[in-house]
């Protein structure tokens, strides 16, 4: 019972994180004007460069559309991208 408690627990984090990733997408594209292969890459390229977890740089994308606001380098990193100076 335990082993399918844990499973459940791992598939309800990973519906999550791909909804959570998928909203980034859309704020990206909808931000940047890029096609949605594009935001995707933009935001994986960011999780690589400045060392953070792709779920938690789509969260902190997501909390940027709703908030305006972004930690310093997540913003410099994704406008150096955006404006195509990488």
């Amino acid at each position: 019972m335990e082993q399918l408690q844990a499973k459940v627990a791992q598939l309800e984090r990973a519906v999550y994180s791909h909804a959570v990733i998928d909203q980034a997408i859309g704020v990206v594209v909808a931000v940047g004007r890029l096609t949605p292969a594009d935001a995707w890459d933009l935001l994986r390229e960011t999780s690589m460069c400045t060392n953070t977890k792709l779920r938690h740089v789509a969260e902190l994308v997501v909390t940027l559309g709703v908030t305006g606001n972004l930690v310093a380098d997540i913003r410099e990193d994704l406008a150096r991208r955006l404006s195509g100076s990488d």
